[in-house]
């Protein structure tokens, strides 16, 4: 899923919001009251949720990544 059909409210979301979300989403999957049709929109919001999560944990470790490259890279320059 790409990011650009995330809706706005789950990009605005930290990623703790986001999995406290997902965990409602599966209790509520669990129970029987659900219907076919509101379970299959709710799986579709858990997928958004969830690449909302790992988009931001890939933007943090390119972030971590570039942060030791350039430790690393001033270390080098200062021998």
């Amino acid at each position: 899923m790409k990011s650009e059909k995330i809706p706005a409210d789950i990009k605005a979301k930290s990623v703790k919001e986001a999995q406290d979300e997902i965990k409602q989403i599966i209790d509520k999957l669990e129970s029987s009251s659900t219907n076919l049709e509101e379970s299959m929109g709710q799986y579709q919001r858990m997928m958004q949720l969830n690449t909302h999560i790992l988009e931001q944990f890939k933007t943090t470790s390119k972030k971590i990544k570039d942060v030791n490259f350039k430790d690393k890279k001033n270390k080098f320059n200062q021998n």
